[in-house]
């Protein structure tokens, strides 16, 4: 039976293989140190679900302290471990591309169907499993066929991840931080907290007021978060369910579509959201590191002003 662990351990391999590749280059200034950030990364997802908690904190303190150091600052990136890189024909970058979103829906489909000796192949106790271990498939289908078309060296794929990861630097992060700090918001109770503040500020709420106070607190929560999916259970627990659905009867799904829109209005604008705003910066190599967040952020507002519109009037039953 496949764990989800198995998933989480070939992205491990992969940073104790950029830690090995920054640690043994002796062109690399500060090399050792740099290496220790991804070393720690990588068994953060090897030995994660077997470390205790302490364990995993202080992992996580340490991450924290090499990104602010400005250990990771002046790596080597794609073009300096890659100098020998050469333009491939287009079809060939097109295919590996289109195989993997193709394998991992597929795998994602069946996996969870094949059973061996009776019993299942995915481990059913983790939800997300199928399509963690369909998009893990995935990648590797369209790596082999991507390596077997290009014919690059068996290093490549360590020495690109190694150039993208130190032109992102501390932003590799994110990911995980933010994931931690929705769990974290959500068991806390802050929803709670924000029905409260509501329920102070407005004691006889009208549509047109729960309706702009969903919407914003959704394009503002996640520009606090950096993520829509972890601001969603805040603002609905809050607002949406109590409010929305059960004072004024709107519809739950209408509710939940065009509120997870709103707060992609607040992706748009936020550094929090790094492989959206920083990431393309950092690779295009902007004067302006939030160049995408200023160009983004007249849309932004238009957006938000629409989805607002649309839930005020979709939302809520005809009379």
């Amino acid at each position: 039976m496949i764990p989800l662990d198995a998933v989480y351990a070939l992205a491990g391999l992969l940073f104790m293989g950029v830690a090995l590749a920054v640690g043994l280059d002796p062109g690399e200034r500060r090399g050792m140190v740099r290496a220790g950030f991804y070393f720690l990364l990588a068994v953060s997802f090897l030995l994660g679900g077997q470390l205790g908690d302490a364990a995993n904190g202080a992992l996580v303190l340490g991450l924290v302290g090499l990104a602010a150091s400005g250990a990771l600052e002046g790596g080597k990136g794609e073009g300096d471990v890659r100098p020998d890189f050469q333009p491939a024909p287009a079809w060939k970058l097109f295919v590996p591309a289109l195989t993997l979103p193709v394998v991992a829906m597929v795998a994602s489909l069946v996996l969870p169907q094949v059973r061996i000796g009776g019993a299942p192949l995915l481990s059913p106790v983790a939800k997300s499993l199928p399509a963690m271990a369909g998009l893990a498939l995935g990648v590797l289908a369209a790596l082999a066929l991507a390596m077997g078309l290009l014919r690059r060296p068996l290093t490549d794929p360590v020495q690109s991840a190694r150039g993208l990861l130190q032109a992102v630097g501390w932003a590799a992060l994110l990911p995980q931080l933010l994931a931690a700090l929705g769990a974290v918001f959500a068991l806390s109770g802050v929803g709670t907290a924000v029905s409260h503040l509501v329920a102070t500020a407005l004691p006889s709420p009208d549509r047109l007021s729960v309706v702009l106070v969903y919407c914003l607190g959704m394009a503002l929560f996640t520009i606090v978060m950096g993520n829509a999916f972890a601001a969603f259970p805040v603002m609905t627990a809050g607002i949406g369910l109590p409010l929305i659905v059960g004072r004024f009867h709107g519809d739950p799904a209408v509710m939940g579509a065009i509120g997870m829109l709103s707060g992609f209005c607040g992706t748009l604008v936020t550094p929090m959201a790094a492989n959206f705003n920083l990431v393309p910066a950092a690779l295009l190599q902007l004067r302006d590191r939030y160049g995408v967040i200023r160009a983004q952020a007249p849309t932004a507002a238009l957006l938000l002003a629409g989805n607002t519109a649309l839930m005020y009037f979709l939302v809520f039953p005809k009379p």
